[in-house]
């Protein structure tokens, strides 16, 4: 017998059938003997909604009463999942983040589990009961609903796995595993058996959108096991697993884009000890995420060209944050909301000299401009035009082996 958490996300809930199908796969997985904990996204399209609803009453819609709007969503999923699990005839019950409950720290919108109670769930599975639980979700030490971000069902999962000692953690989802890139764009894509979790947390972070990267994250801490698996069909899964297990034969794993982002260069900035220091301060403090960061200094020395990369929708925000910086002195300051992402992924680019030639020379073959670089030991960065993405994505599937 084996202690599992079974999540699933929002198009694997996205109608009444769906659900039913699901809460099959329950079925078949507690037939087994399996104590099962449920993780449920909202139906697909639902969080979106409710996001939609809020900014018609306002664009500035209150941040606590967004979470307790956007909670919502996985409520009803809890609900309807609980229930068809009791009509196929298994004792179910689904429990709301106050009833456990899970603890949260952090902001509104974006906090993070910090503990749970996991005394009465554990009571319940051993009375042959599956825990029905609503992702995305907890509260804060002052008794409010919070929520964990988009795509935080996958971190709520990972983290029930974590707390409760399962023996694993099998994310279901509308695809059958881990695509050397993203099937719905690049067809010639294919799934990969099984990645390690720094190449999974690379793939994810970069834009890859089937787990989010805190979930891989906090699994990579505490070895749980992970799978993701198809909704839809009984074909295996990807295992996603420790270091020791990376094959390092295989050159790039991966390709992944986002196309979320923005440039901006400030030209002609004091070069000074704290400067760096100064800019970003306050970017910070207005929780603005600072991506890749690239620094030229002039021939002078007196003074330097600092390009840096933020989300876009976080543009106007560091615009008016740089302004208004009086801290700072500079020339200039140019942005560019039409760049996205490229990175290719790979435990083997550790041991293999050539790849980031061999990645340039297939974007230059394209005629496609690079706007700034980031490396690490098994990612390579580039930020070009949006519109060059899947020509990129396309050119680079192919010359790393991929299709």
């Amino acid at each position: 017998m084996a202690k599992k958490v079974l999540k699933f996300g929002g198009t694997s809930l996205g109608s009444i059938d769906r659900i039913i199908h699901a809460a099959n796969i329950v079925k078949n997985e507690y037939s087994k003997g399996n104590q099962i904990i449920v993780v449920v996204s909202a139906m697909s399209g639902k969080t979106n909604e409710l996001i939609s609803q809020s900014i018609s009453i306002s664009k500035k819609f209150n941040k606590r009463e967004l979470d307790v709007l956007l909670s919502s969503g996985e409520q009803v999923t809890s609900a309807l999942m609980s229930g068809a699990l009791i009509e196929l005839g298994i004792k179910s019950k689904s429990w709301m983040s106050w009833q456990i409950p899970i603890l949260t720290t952090g902001e509104y919108t974006n906090s993070r589990i910090e503990n749970l109670n996991v005394e009465k769930i554990n009571t319940y599975l051993s009375e042959g009961g599956v825990a029905v639980v609503p992702g995305f979700q907890g509260i804060s030490k002052n008794g409010d609903t919070t929520t964990i971000g988009r795509g935080g069902s996958d971190a709520s999962a990972v983290a029930l796995a974590k707390l409760f000692g399962t023996d694993s953690c099998e994310i279901y989802t509308d695809v059958d595993g881990v695509h050397s890139t993203d099937p719905n764009k690049i067809p010639l894509a294919k799934k990969i058996e099984k990645i390690s979790y720094e190449e999974m947390l690379e793939l994810s972070s970069l834009g890859a959108k089937v787990m989010q990267p805190s979930a891989v994250q906090t699994a990579m801490m505490y070895d749980i096991p992970l799978q993701v698996r198809s909704t839809f069909t009984d074909r295996k899964g990807t295992e996603i697993f420790t270091q020791e297990s990376i094959d390092y034969t295989k050159i790039v794993t991966g390709v992944a884009y986002s196309k979320d982002d923005a440039k901006i260069t400030l030209i002609a900035v004091e070069d000074k000890p704290g400067v760096a220091a100064d800019i970003f301060e306050p970017l910070g403090l207005n929780q603005i995420n600072v991506d890749m960061v690239i620094q030229n200094i002039s021939s002078d020395g007196k003074t330097t060209d600092l390009t840096f990369t933020i989300k876009r929708d976080d543009l106007e925000k560091t615009l008016i944050t740089l302004k208004s910086n009086k801290k700072i002195k500079f020339k200039n300051l140019s942005h560019n909301d039409k760049v996205s992402k490229i990175s290719v992924v790979g435990a083997g680019m550790v041991s293999t000299p050539g790849v980031t030639f061999k990645m340039f020379r297939a974007l230059a073959d394209e005629n496609i401009n690079i706007l700034a670089i980031s490396t690490s030991e098994i990612k390579i960065s580039a930020i070009i035009e949006e519109k060059n993405t899947l020509k990129a994505v396309k050119k680079l599937h192919t010359i790393f082996d991929l299709d």
